[in-house]
């Protein structure tokens, strides 16, 4: 039926492009919400009043988390090519592609991370604090558990953001289908395939939002 409405398309071609750009954006959000974790908990956790309070500490993931959410993808991609060829071996390919998908959005999540932490209730914490609570203990028992609705909804627009770098990241080598729309439609002026990749990119963008939408609700227990 696919191939009844675009006949210039090669249904090959197109599932291995809609698969790498499930396996990028999967793998990606994967490694970014590790990282992001870790810089939002540093950025609050070192704030002025924190549990870790330390200027020094916090200027420098500051500094960080603000550089590369500064920096525009495509570029970041280009800069990172030395250190994604000394990582991966290759600066193609989807697997090419992931340290800058992932060194991209985690920043941007690391400070979703933050704002959510900041929104639980101090009180909370500081119970914790009053009861003898180690400081792992707060993290993970405290302030993970009281933001994970917050945290998941983060996740989920970080998700469609990471979506729309892949398709960025294919125009340079990185496959997906960015890549496919590119070389194969726009290329070759054949504007079928760039609107069947844009809808197949629309409709990954409206399952993560469900799924994302669907486990905060759950969790949040207000």
């Amino acid at each position: 039926m696919l191939t009844d409405l675009f006949p210039n398309i090669n249904l090959e071609d197109f599932w291995v492009a809609t698969y790498e750009t499930f396996y990028m954006t999967i793998i990606a959000l994967i490694g970014t919400f590790i990282l992001g974790i870790l810089l939002g908990l540093l950025l609050y956790l070192t704030t002025k009043n924190g549990i870790w309070q330390n200027k020094f500490v916090h200027f420098v993931v500051a500094a960080f988390v603000n550089i590369f959410r500064a920096i525009p993808f495509i570029i970041l991609i280009l800069l990172l090519f030395p250190f994604t060829n000394f990582l991966m071996g290759t600066i193609r390919g989807p697997n090419g592609a992931l340290p800058a998908l992932i060194i991209g959005a985690a920043p941007f999540y690391g400070r979703l991370v933050e704002i959510a932490l900041r929104e639980v209730d101090k009180g909370v914490v500081e119970a914790a604090k009053a009861m003898g609570a180690k400081t792992s203990t707060i993290i993970f028992k405290v302030l993970l558990p009281e933001s994970m609705p917050a945290l998941i909804s983060g996740l989920t627009v970080t998700a469609i953001a990471l979506i729309g770098y892949t398709a960025m990241a294919g125009a340079i080598g990185a496959g997906g289908l960015g890549s496919y729309a590119y070389y194969s439609g726009f290329q070759r002026r054949d504007f079928d395939i760039v609107l069947i990749c844009s809808i197949i990119i629309v409709i990954i963008v409206f399952i993560f939002q469900f799924i994302g939408d669907y486990i905060a609700n759950k969790l949040d227990k207000r």
